[in-house]
């Protein structure tokens, strides 16, 4: 495993300076945003393919800094019913996916989206429940009439470039949210569909990482490190459904956390334990949205805890049996 870092958290700093100093905290990999949720502050994928001496100045830097690309991000909706918000985040997506070619990057990481619940809607419709019975009907829709039919297409493309891994945030709002989910467009599409695994979006709907994990064996792409810490209290009066305002830490079911202030050691050993055995070995990408912490403080935390969690080393033979 190496320890990563998502780069929006140092979107404060110019990229050079944001580098240097990863490098100089023993980071091992980073996720470049290059377009859609995460922003182009560092990297614009389409400014870069249009000028191929910053991607070889990018390369440089990163080599000078023992950086590794482990996947570039351009989370978004491309399946928006809102046809030119969709068209945005899916040029984002093709440019993304350009520039990990020319990057020699094989993942890219994005939402699965949401559309409407019918044609001619105008905003996303994310079903929670199967009855009344018309939810099913939306989707029935929204499966067989968009997502599928656009992730196949997608895969084409990627495949076509280089990309064999697509990573999908598995995201409440977004028709992959959980295992389930996931495993329905990865089997409906091919197994260039695969997980970005966040366990911060799946702890608050009740799931645990762990065996989600196992349940997703040979099926994760990427990892990030967040946290979410449950307010039992809340909890316990209005369940995790929780629309709140982000701010109001004090009134709010769940918030996100630094890795180490949602849940402890033992839950995230158990979680980097079933990531190894179940044979993902890659980065694991630390994401800050810590609204306690600030940017540095927080990441240079999740640093700290993260080093005495993760399995650097292959365990080699089992010489005691």
């Amino acid at each position: 495993m190496k320890l990563g870092v998502m780069n929006p958290v140092l979107y404060a700093m110019a990229l050079e300076e944001a580098v240097a100093y990863l490098g100089s905290l023993g980071v091992q990999t980073i996720e470049i945003g290059a377009g859609g949720y995460p922003g182009k502050t560092h990297v614009d994928a389409r400014e870069y393919l249009d000028n191929p001496s910053k991607i070889e100045d990018l390369k440089g830097l990163l080599q000078a800094n023992n950086l590794e690309i482990s996947a570039l991000s351009c989370h978004g909706n491309p399946v928006h019913p809102d046809k030119a918000v969709a068209q945005g985040f899916h040029d984002d997506f093709v440019d993304t996916v350009l520039l990990a070619e020319k990057l020699g990057v094989d993942t890219v990481i994005t939402f699965s989206g949401c559309p409407g619940g019918s044609e001619g809607a105008t905003q996303p419709n994310w079903v929670t429940c199967s009855w009344p019975n018309e939810y099913l009907d939306v989707l029935n829709y929204q499966w067989n009439e968009v997502l599928i039919p656009y992730w196949k297409e997608a895969v084409k493309l990627a495949n076509a470039h280089g990309v064999t891994k697509i990573a999908l945030e598995m995201h409440p709002g977004f028709c992959v949210y959980n295992p389930s989910s996931l495993l329905k467009l990865r089997t409906a599409v091919g197994d260039t569909i695969g997980a970005n695994f966040d366990p911060s979006h799946l702890f608050w709907q009740g799931i645990k990482p762990a065996e989600a994990i196992k349940a997703l064996a040979g099926a994760i792409h990427h990892f990030h490190a967040k946290d979410t810490k449950i307010d039992e209290a809340n909890t316990a009066v209005n369940g995790v459904l929780d629309t709140g305002s982000y701010t109001n830490l004090l009134g709010r079911s769940w918030s996100f956390r630094t890795v180490g202030y949602g849940n402890g050691d033992a839950v995230w050993k158990e979680i980097i334990s079933a990531l190894k055995a179940t044979g993902y070995d890659g980065a694991i990408s630390i994401e800050h949205e810590d609204p306690l912490m600030s940017p540095k403080e927080g990441l240079e935390k999740a640093i700290a805890f993260l080093k005495g969690v993760l399995i650097f080393e292959q365990a080699g033979e089992m010489w005691w049996v």
